[in-house]
């Protein structure tokens, strides 16, 4: 799937926001101010000034409808949700080249809070993938003991699991030895790695 360069990274803020949730990680990943400035440095989320506990109620606000678009498989509540974070970020879509960037378009308003930063621009991002009838591409990691969130690009919308390194390659390789360990394997068993199948070797 071709995204702008900017969508793209705009939906990478949105998935890092979505997974800072205490469901997908142990704790908040933004329990205070302090995890908020961090994760604002790590993204380098411009236009920023001092945060403050009431920017940290807003972003947690923004992040609870974003884990909805992503929850929802309609797009007419995901178009609800998105209309209604970016009507209430004041979107004010200008180009910018900042920073050694590129022409790009934010579209949070000059001065706008660091909540309303992360609607307008991530809301847009997120208004490009229901436009494009590809709503289905935001998903959950479908590993039992994790529920990250990803937005899936591979062109066939194959991808199930946040990181096909990590939860995709050790479920596939714990089913693979569950099915030798049972003998209903045969010699030439399939594995599975990031949606693509790969031939076992044959053992001589």
């Amino acid at each position: 799937m071709q995204i702008p360069h900017d969508t793209r990274r705009a939906l990478d803020v949105v998935v890092a926001l979505v997974n800072t949730t205490a469901e997908t990680e142990h704790s908040d990943g933004l329990a205070d101010v302090n995890a908020l400035r961090t994760f604002v440095h790590e993204y380098a989320i411009s236009d920023v000034g001092e945060l403050s506990a009431r920017d940290l109620a807003g972003v947690r606000t923004v992040r609870g409808k974003f884990a909805q678009i992503f929850a929802t498989p309609s797009s007419r509540v995901a178009a609800a949700l998105i209309n209604e974070l970016v009507a209430t970020a004041g979107t004010t879509p200008q180009l910018t080249n900042h920073d050694g960037y590129d022409w790009h378009v934010h579209y949070f308003a000059p001065g706008a809070s660091v909540g309303d930063h992360l609607a307008a621009d991530g809301g847009m991002a997120l208004a490009f993938i229901v436009v494009s009838g590809e709503q289905e591409r935001l998903r959950r990691c479908e590993a039992p003991d994790c529920r990250r969130a990803f937005v899936d690009l591979s062109r066939n919308r194959s991808r199930r699991y946040c990181d096909s390194r990590t939860c995709g390659n050790r479920l596939h390789v714990a089913a693979y030895r569950a099915r030798r360990k049972s003998g209903a394997g045969s010699e030439q068993e399939e594995i599975v790695y990031g949606g693509e199948q790969q031939q076992a070797p044959d053992r001589t």
